[in-house]
């Protein structure tokens, strides 16, 4: 049997988000959920109701790591910003590229979210990954490996390179493929863990399979590798906040279904 990790994105986005993975966590159904601690519906008491979830199965909780609009930073004095908010995924990515991304102030917001992510769980996260992959970025990416080696030593850290055999093109994967080899080369060098490989990309289209998708994310994945999903319930708040809706209803439905586990069981695969 091949161990897998299949992590839900973006804890904290919404209630019915939460709500959403919380039942797939209690029911067996998801390995892990990382957590948006600068986002609207992550508090206390979301934190509380998780780790409930959690603490039967030992599954895994890890920081999502926040950093573009429509959500702010958490720190003081976090540049550059865009009406007091991080900037767009387009605009983070020029910054990284022309270098106008502020390295001690990137570290001083990646240490105010773990300290909110600590302050809330009681513990460090078992790992950390990026929305919209911004991890990947070589200035954020040095500046959170350097923290991690003090702030979480015992974290890994996810790389969103798929197995070398994984077939078909996709742009979105093949740049993610590209960032995350030198990712894993910062992440080797600093004596960080990373997940064997990564797979569940795919266009955010409306008409868009996902019960077709999934099976075929499984069938290179290695063990040890890492599947990312964004199962949730649609509600004003996520509406407000994100373009991903009903999609993530259809993940949803998919992982409480039959056919998830079916095709888990073709392909020996089971769930870390």
């Amino acid at each position: 049997m091949k161990r897998i990790w299949l992590v839900a994105d973006d804890y904290g986005i919404s209630k019915s988000v939460n709500r959403a993975i919380r039942d797939l966590l209690s029911e067996g159904r998801l390995s892990a959920t990382s957590v948006m601690t600068p986002a609207p519906a992550f508090d206390n008491e979301e934190a509380r109701l998780l780790s409930e979830s959690v603490r039967a199965s030992g599954r895994a909780i890890g920081l999502h790591l926040t950093l573009t609009s429509p959500f702010g930073p958490l720190s003081l004095g976090y540049r550059p910003t865009q009406r007091n908010k991080f900037l767009p995924l387009g605009k983070t990515f020029a910054a990284a590229l022309l270098g106008h991304l502020d390295r001690d102030a990137l570290a001083a917001e990646i240490r105010t979210q773990i300290k909110t992510f600590v302050g809330a769980f009681g513990r460090p996260p078992d790992f950390i990954d990026g929305h919209q992959h911004v991890q990947l970025l070589p200035p954020v990416a040095d500046s959170l490996l350097d923290v991690m080696q003090t702030e979480t030593p015992k974290a890994w850290v996810r790389q969103c390179g798929r197995a070398p055999d994984a077939r078909g093109f996709d742009s979105k994967a093949v740049i993610l493929d590209m960032l995350s080899r030198s990712f894993r080369q910062r992440a080797a060098q600093r004596g960080v863990r990373t997940n064997a490989a990564f797979a569940g990309t795919y266009s955010f289209r409306a008409d868009a399979k996902f019960e077709n998708l999934f099976p075929k994310f499984l069938d290179s994945l290695p063990d040890g590798g890492l599947v990312m999903c964004h199962p949730g319930i649609v509600d004003d708040t996520l509406v407000a906040l994100d373009p991903l809706t009903t999609l993530r209803e259809r993940e949803y439905d998919y992982f409480r279904s039959a056919d998830f586990t079916a095709a888990l069981s073709a392909r020996a695969v089971t769930l870390r």
